[in-house]
């Protein structure tokens, strides 16, 4: 059973930046692609954010182009959510997922397993 935990989130500034975290603990797939997904109050889940199996491939959305880096680390199992320049729109919960074959993927139907979510805050 392939289980996601997020971690990292936290009250920020804006401008800021700050790093989000993703542990697979379980058993995982040969090859999957990963993905950051958030949500806002009031909101639909949005994509943020993706990579293929050997991180070779990565897709981001419009609005965090420039600003985020998606990056993994097989061997430890982790994937991570480098986010700079941070602004009160991107105050969300952050989720990570899992999804199998090799992506990337931006949309959540593709995405098999999720995390719980961190919950990312900026003030403005």
């Amino acid at each position: 059973q392939v289980q996601l935990v997020e971690s990292g989130g936290r009250l920020v500034q804006a401008g800021m930046s700050l790093r989000l975290s993703c542990e697979d603990i379980g058993h995982t797939p040969s090859d999957y692609a990963m993905g950051w997904f958030r949500q806002a109050p009031g909101e639909d889940r949005e994509f943020v954010a993706a990579t293929s199996w050997r991180d070779i491939n990565t897709r981001y959305a419009d609005s965090v182009k420039g600003r985020f880096t998606i990056s993994r680390d097989n061997a430890k199992r982790m994937v991570y959510l480098q986010m700079n320049s941070l602004n009160s729109e991107d105050t969300a919960i952050y989720y990570c997922a899992q999804a199998y074959g090799l992506g990337p993927f931006s949309s959540p139907d593709e995405y098999n397993y999720w995390g719980q979510g961190t919950q990312v805050s900026v003030s403005s």
